[in-house]
C-alpha cells in the first residue's frame, strides 16, 4: 500500500446510487455514492523511458479468456484486471509497481474531478438532442412540431460541418469538476461526493484530486 500519499490522488471506482445527504449543518444536498478501489499499480512511466510521467493502475477482475496475451504478460505477477487506466502524475517517485491504492487516499473535504461515460440515449431528434424549439403548433402546421427546419445552404450547396441534426445521443466521455468529498468509508471502500457523476449505475469512473 502507498504509505506516503502525494498531493495528486487518484483511484478507479464505480457509480452506485444517488440520494439526499443531510450534513452536520442540517442542509440537504444531492450526493452520489462511489465504490472505489482497491487498485494496483501495474506500471510507473517516467519522462526518461516513455516521454511523460504517469502511473498505470489495474482495477477489478476478469476471466483469463477475455484478456489478451499481451496484457496477461504485462500484469501476470499482479493479477487479471478488468480495467487498466493511467493518470498523469508529475512526481512518480512515490509509486512503485505492485503498490495498492484504496479509499484511504482521500479525506473529507477533498476536491475531486470525476470522469466517465454518460448514459446512452439512442437515436434522438433535434428537440431532445439539441433543445430545438420546433415548428409552430398552428397556422397551417401539421407534422412539423419537432422537425429541425432548414438544414441546407444556398451558396455552398451542401450541409455545413457541425450542423446540429438528429443522431446518437449520450455515450460520450464526460468530466465533472469541483466535486467535494462528503464522506469516506475505508472499511467498505466507499466515497461519498456532492452532486452527480456521469454514467449508469455500475459505470466505471476515474476519480482524481484537484486543487479547486
Amino acid at each position: 500500500m502507498v504509505t506516503d500519499i502525494p498531493d495528486m490522488k487518484f483511484i478507479l471506482g464505480k457509480k452506485e446510487n444517488m440520494f439526499s445527504f443531510v450534513g452536520s449543518d442540517g442542509r440537504a444536498v444531492a450526493a452520489t455514492l462511489l465504490s472505489v478501489g482497491p487498485v494496483s499499480v501495474t506500471q510507473v512511466k517516467s519522462k526518461d523511458s516513455e516521454g511523460y510521467s504517469a502511473v498505470q493502475v489495474g482495477y477489478g477482475v476478469r476471466a483469463v479468456k477475455n484478456i489478451s496475451k499481451a496484457v496477461q504478460g504485462h500484469t501476470k505477477d499482479l493479477g487479471l484486471f478488468s480495467e487498466i487506466r493511467e493518470f498523469r502524475v508529475e512526481d512518480v517517485g512515490t509509486y512503485k509497481k505492485g503498490d495498492t491504492i484504496d479509499a484511504s487516499a482521500f479525506e473529507v473535504g477533498d476536491m475531486v474531478t470525476v470522469s466517465g461515460t454518460s448514459k446512452g440515449k439512442g437515436f434522438q431528434g433535434v428537440v431532445k438532442r439539441h433543445k430545438f424549439k420546433g415548428g409552430q403548433r398552428t397556422h397551417g402546421q401539421k407534422h412539423s412540431e419537432r422537425e429541425p427546419g432548414s438544414i441546407g445552404s444556398t451558396g455552398q450547396q451542401k450541409i455545413s460541418k457541425g450542423r446540429r441534426m438528429a443522431g446518437r445521443m449520450g455515450g460520450e466521455r464526460i468530466t465533472v469538476k469541483g466535486l467535494r468529498v462528503l464522506g469516506v468509508d475505508t472499511t467498505n471502500g466507499k466515497i461519498l461526493v456532492i452532486g452527480c457523476v456521469p454514467g449508469v449505475k455500475g459505470a466505471l469512473l476515474e476519480i482524481k484530486s484537484t486543487s479547486k
